[in-house]
Formats: structure tokens, sequence, C-alpha cells
């Protein structure tokens, strides 16, 4: 596997089979497409925080790895950097860019992701952008790269409701090899923030000490591990 030297850290959950499509099926498909080396040119992928973006880029990031040359950027942590960042990624085969927005109207970056775009462009390489608004509405400083980014495949993402984000989460806790009854989410949703970066983030903590303890995730286990990370505080 091929991936950039920023000591980013990929989410090990992050891959296609974790996602679940609800109404975003269309933008996951293509993605995998892009990945698979099936479709090429520019994707952009847009929604709210937590409705998957980062997992579908890192995902696909992920799969591209296995036969191409290929690197996620997090522009959102790497961007105090600098622009100095971009180097080397044209020679990137499928390239990710996360939270585009993070520097979207700052004149250096965009010339620096423009030129970017072009090289891969002209190379016949993938680049699959995230943000959390379209391209059109975003304020660039560089209305070219605004138009190539526009005249991209574009995907809105839509945040699942309570029911799928039970299922999402269902899925998740399965491909790792637990069990999520449903009296413990029910359990769950009355206390947590309802959005599935939060959500995905108690499982990571409840997984761990799940494995630890060979315990299911009851509602008593989930008390006695809550309480537990609270007196370590």
């Amino acid at each position: 596997m091929r991936q950039i030297p920023l000591g980013v850290r990929f989410a090990d959950r992050a891959v296609f089979a974790s996602f679940l499509p609800a109404h975003n099926a269309e933008a996951l498909q293509h993605v995998e497409r892009v990945a698979r080396g099936a479709a090429f040119g520019l994707t952009w992928v847009c929604g709210p925080p937590g409705s998957g973006k980062s997992h579908l880029l890192q995902a696909a990031c992920a799969a591209a790895s296995e036969h191409t040359r290929a690197g996620y950027v997090p522009l959102a942590q790497v961007a105090p950097l600098g622009v100095g960042v971009l180097e080397g990624l044209p020679q990137m085969q499928c390239l990710c860019l996360d939270d585009i927005d993070r520097v979207a109207g700052q004149l250096e970056w965009e010339r620096g992701i423009f030129a970017l775009l072009r090289e891969l462009e002209e190379s016949g390489n993938r680049l699959i952008v995230a943000a959390q608004a379209p391209p059109a509405l975003l304020e660039w400083a560089l209305a070219d790269l605004g138009s190539r980014c526009a005249a991209g495949a574009v995907f809105q993402l839509r945040p699942l409701d309570e029911q799928e984000q039970h299922a999402a989460l269902a899925l998740r806790a399965r491909l790792r090899g637990l069990e999520l009854p449903d009296e413990t989410w029910h359990w769950l949703r009355k206390r947590f923030p309802r959005d599935m970066r939060t959500l995905y983030q108690l499982l990571d903590t409840l997984d761990e000490a799940a494995l630890a303890a060979q315990r299911r995730l009851t509602v008593p286990f989930i008390r006695e591990v809550l309480r537990s990370a609270e007196r370590g505080r």
C-alpha cells in the first residue's frame, strides 16, 4: 500500500464494507468505481459533518492502494504546514483531498490545488475531494478552480436518520465481531449525541473494553465501562 508520508492515520474501519449506503448509494457506487480505476477525473463529495465524507475518501484510498499509488490528505490537519504539502502529489494515481473548504479562498493554496488538478487530469489520474458544501457555493479566490471543480462529478451526502444510524452502528459492530442489541442502542441514543462521528468513537471505546473483558455490549457493561472512563479522567 502506498500512502502519503504525512503522519496521517487512517480510521481502521473506514472501508467500503462498513459504509451504510442508505440514501447515499449513488455516491458510494461512484467512489468505488473511482477507486477501482473504472471512473476518472474529479469527484466532489459534500455534506455536513458526520455524513461520511472522510469515511468514503479513506475507503477509496485504502481500496485504490491495493493496486496503484494512492494518497489521502486531510487538509484541515495539514494546512498549517503550508502549501508545500502538495509537492509530490501529482504522482498519485488516486488522490483524496479532504476538507478542501479549509483552504478555499486562500489564493496560494488554490493555485497549488489548481496546478495539481491539471497535472492529475493530464496524466489520466483521479482526484476525489470532500467539503461541506458543493463547489458552486464556496467563495473561491481563483474562479477557474471553482469552475473546474463544479464541472466534476458532484455528490451531496445526506445524513442518516435515526433508524439508519442504528443500522450503521450495528453494521460497524458486526464487522468487529460484536452484536449491538436493540435495548443497548435505545439506551445509547438517549444519552449521547446522535451524530455518527460520536457514535463511532463510542463504539471504538466499547470495542476495546469488550475485547479485553470478553463481554457483550449489554447496557450494564456499557455503564460499567463509562463509569470507569469517568473515574480515569
